[in-house]
């Protein structure tokens, strides 16, 4: 079983990688919506496009009565989630490719 367990450890270690690299993406995209920068600009519209389908389905969840301060707490939901991610699925997934590296 150790095949199994250290891909398991390198799914998992890849997995947190990619989602630390999405929480600074969701960081530029708030910044980016802090100032009035271009729509046009290459780097805006990634940061848009790949923020928003997740955005998106958030903001149809959360009460309207959240929309009417003036803060978009979308980004902060999505921070929570992925440290909630990263500290649950992403260390079991660690924790039993471990165990099947000594198991095996």
């Amino acid at each position: 079983m150790y095949p199994l367990g250290s891909l398991l450890v390198s799914v998992a270690k890849v997995l947190s990688i990619l989602l630390t690299i999405y929480q600074y993406i969701v960081l530029g995209a708030v910044i980016i919506s802090w100032v009035n920068a271009d729509p046009h600009n290459p780097i805006v519209r990634f940061l848009r496009q790949s923020t928003e389908p997740i955005f998106r389905p958030i903001r149809n969840l959360m009460p309207r009565a959240m929309f009417r301060t003036g803060i978009d707490f979308t980004p902060l939901i999505v921070f929570l989630l992925i440290v909630l991610i990263q500290n649950f699925v992403v260390s079991l997934m660690i924790y039993y490719g471990q165990k099947l590296m000594v198991a095996g």
